[in-house]
C-alpha cells in the first residue's frame, strides 16, 4: 500500500464528518486501493466514533480503531500509525483545517526525504482567515524555545499535516518519550537524531470554527510539555516523573 493517513479524533462528532468525507473522496479518486485512512478516537465523550463508522461504512478505504481511552493526540496518533499499511504514513488533524489537496502535496513532495512537514508561516503559505494577534505570537514564541532547546530550524512544527516513510517512522515511534502537547517537536527531534531528513514545504490552512483551543492554557501547557522533553533528553531525566506528577495535581487531565 503507497498511503496510510492517520486522523486522531477527540470530541469532533462536528467536524469530523465533512473532513472525513472530503478525505476518503479525494483519496479514493487519486489512489484508490494504495491509500487508506485511520480515524483513531480519543477519549470521546460525544458521537466521534459512532459517526466515523457509519462514514467508514460507505467507504472501503477507511478504518476506525477501537477508542483508546485517555492517551492523548500523540498516543492516538501512535497507535494508528502502528496500524498503518502503507509504505507512507501521515498524520492531520480531524477538523479539516488542511484540505486532501494540500495533504497530497505532501505525497508528491516527499522526494527522498525521511519526512516532510507543512507549514503555516514559511512564504507561499495561505491562511485563512488570519490567526488573532494572541495566537500568533504564541506560536512564534514556541517556535523560538523548539529553536533554541531542540536545534530544529523549521518553520511550524506544530502544523497538524505530516507524513514519515515507514523506514524512518518506525524507529522514531519507538525512541518516543512523550505523546503531549510535546509530541509533534518529539517525533522531529527523533527524525533528526536518526539522520533522517526533514523538507518543510508552504501550505494551504483554514482556521475551522470550534476550536476548543485557549490560547494563555495551551500556552502554559506547551512550555511545560518543552521543558520536560528537554529533559527527558537530558541528564536530568529521572527528575520527569516527578515533575509530571506535581502538574497533574495543580493541573489535572480533565482540566486541560
Amino acid at each position: 500500500m503507497k498511503l496510510s493517513i492517520v486522523i486522531p479524533a477527540h470530541n469532533e462528532e462536528h467536524r469530523l464528518p465533512p473532513m472525513l468525507k472530503a478525505y476518503a473522496s479525494f483519496f479514493s479518486e487519486r489512489y484508490g486501493n494504495e491509500a487508506e485512512l485511520v480515524v483513531v478516537p480519543n477519549f470521546c465523550t460525544d458521537r466521534t466514533a459512532v459517526v466515523a463508522r457509519e462514514i467508514a461504512a460507505n467507504y472501503p478505504q477507511l478504518r476506525v480503531l477501537d477508542d483508546p481511552g485517555r492517551v492523548g493526540k500523540g498516543g492516538a496518533v501512535l497507535l494508528g500509525a502502528q496500524a498503518a499499511e502503507g509504505d507512507l504514513i501521515g498524520f492531520v488533524d480531524a477538523d479539516g483545517a488542511t484540505p486532501p489537496e494540500a495533504f497530497d502535496d505532501l505525497v508528491n513532495k516527499i522526494s527522498l526525504d525521511g519526512c516532510v512537514i507543512a507549514s503555516r508561516w514559511m512564504k507561499g503559505s495561505q491562511m485563512s482567515p488570519r490567526q488573532p494577534l494572541s495566537r500568533r505570537f504564541a506560536s512564534r514564541c514556541f517556535n523560538l524555545m523548539v529553536r533554541v532547546l531542540f536545534g530544529l530550524k523549521l518553520t511550524d512544527t506544530q502544523c497538524g499535516a505530516k507524513l514519515f516513510r515507514r523506514e524512518v517512522l518506525q524507529p522514531v515511534l519507538r525512541n518516543l518519550g512523550v505523546t503531549n502537547w510535546a509530541f509533534d517537536v518529539d517525533m522531529l527531534f527523533q527524525t533528526k537524531r536518526l539522520g533522517a531528513s526533514i523538507k518543510e514545504i508552504p501550505t494551504v490552512w483554514h482556521d475551522q470554527a470550534g476550536s476548543k483551543l485557549r490560547v494563555v492554557r495551551a500556552g502554559l501547557n506547551m512550555f511545560v510539555a518543552l521543558i520536560r522533553l528537554r529533559m527527558v533528553y537530558s541528564p536530568l531525566r529521572f527528575m520527569v516523573p516527578y515533575i509530571a506528577r506535581m502538574v497533574e495535581l495543580v493541573y489535572p487531565y480533565e482540566k486541560r
